[in-house]
């Protein structure tokens, strides 16, 4: 093995019935009919709870945000996309190379697609939208209210490989530096295709090692966590790994400094689709100083502002 796991792993969602996926071949099932009107499930009754929660563990977990229908939908605009249909008529921020352009063929690499709100009006809807936004400002305590920094699909192909145990909040160059990333799930996150994982606790451990991008894909998925944790004169066969089993349609929502990962993919047939959305404050600014080349080109010369139509409000108090 490339790496051992000797920490305690805990199932954050069991549902009444065991989740069994049904996909077995890449055609998907038209539903171009479903009629889309707000993509998002009524805010949950606990949302009083639920800051504490984030502020305790660093996450909480949502059984469904999506209505039903909406994941099927977005997974075939996913698919439209990565064959170069935008019906906003931009290109994404980050394209894969052409070869990992099928989510359902195996393979070693995982697939990215960066900013899919500039291509596609159906995963905007739900990028931007004011019911998600005001999810996150109420979670996060965000007096300002909420605007999105950047969006990511995450696509795991069959046999693909995991995702180092890492932090967001290291790759955003903002004041406040305050991050808040909603994943939602494509797919029904059985263990066999690799759900998110989170640390529990681990927002509240200090900056220390952080990582960098290129380090996403480190043959030992756990390796910078460890030493973070072991920083923090941790145990880190006591850690508390907790595995976001939810299905389709559900999400996980973290603190930026809460360290997560993935396992491989196991399944040789069935793909691990998933979307990450990544919040900072609706007031936030750029840093001073130099900024990292993801966010260089959208600063104006003299003024650190964000710009609306690059980084959309989605919730103002």
């Amino acid at each position: 093995m490339l790496h051992s796991e000797h920490f305690t792993r805990t199932t954050l969602f069991s549902p009444s019935e065991p989740i069994e996926s049904t996909a077995t071949t890449s055609a998907l099932t038209s539903t171009s009919s479903l009629e889309w009107k707000e993509p998002l499930c009524p805010l949950p009754s606990n949302l009083a709870d639920l800051p504490t929660v984030l502020s305790t563990k660093g996450f909480v977990i949502l059984e469904q945000l999506l209505r039903s229908g909406v994941h099927e939908v977005l997974n075939e605009r996913l698919e439209a996309v990565l064959n170069g249909e935008y019906d906003l008529g931009r290109p994404p921020g980050k394209l894969p190379p052409a070869k990992l352009h099928d989510p359902w063929k195996p393979g070693k690499r995982t697939i990215q697609v960066v900013n899919i709100r500039y291509s596609d009006s159906k995963f905007r809807s739900v990028i931007c939208s004011e019911i998600l936004g005001k999810l996150v400002a109420d979670l996060a305590c965000w007096e300002s209210g909420a605007r999105v920094a950047s969006d990511q699909v995450w696509c795991k192909p069959p046999s693909s490989g995991a995702l180092s145990f890492h932090r967001d909040s290291a790759y955003f160059d903002f004041v406040p530096a305050d991050v808040v990333t909603v994943w939602i799930a494509f797919d029904d996150m059985i263990p066999e295709v690799g759900p998110l994982e989170y640390v529990e606790g681990s927002h509240k451990w200090g900056e220390g090692r952080v990582g960098s991008a290129n380090q996403f894909f480190d043959k030992d998925r756990t390796r910078l966590m460890h030493d973070a944790a072991m920083r923090e004169g941790l145990d880190v066969k006591q850690l508390r790994v907790h595995q976001v089993n939810v299905k389709a349609g559900g999400c996980g929502i973290h603190d930026g400094r809460t360290w997560h990962g993935s396992d491989r993919n196991k399944s040789n047939k069935i793909p691990r689709r998933g979307l990450g959305i990544h919040f900072v404050p609706a007031n936030a600014k750029f840093k001073n100083g130099e900024l990292g080349k993801m966010w260089a080109k959208f600063r104006k010369e003299g003024s650190n502002e964000l710009p609306d139509d690059e980084f959309p409000v989605t919730y103002r108090r």
